[in-house]
């Protein structure tokens, strides 16, 4: 069975920087989840979420 590994894409780091390190521990990239982050913005009774960044996040899984 294949063992799998969730890699985060640090606030430092570019996607390049984060697919080198999964290489490294001996993972490969088989899925990429972008996750969005909201900001809650309160006018009058309205309450609305805007996006203002997101979180890259690659399954990577071990190579033999």
């Amino acid at each position: 069975m294949s063992k799998k590994k969730q890699f985060e894409v640090l606030q430092n780091e570019t996607i390049s920087d984060c697919l080198t390190r999964m290489e490294k521990e001996g993972y490969r990239p088989v899925r990429r989840i972008e996750k969005p982050i909201f900001k809650e913005v309160v006018t009058d009774k309205d309450t609305e979420y805007e996006p203002i960044s997101r979180i890259i996040v690659f399954e990577g899984q071990k190579t033999e």
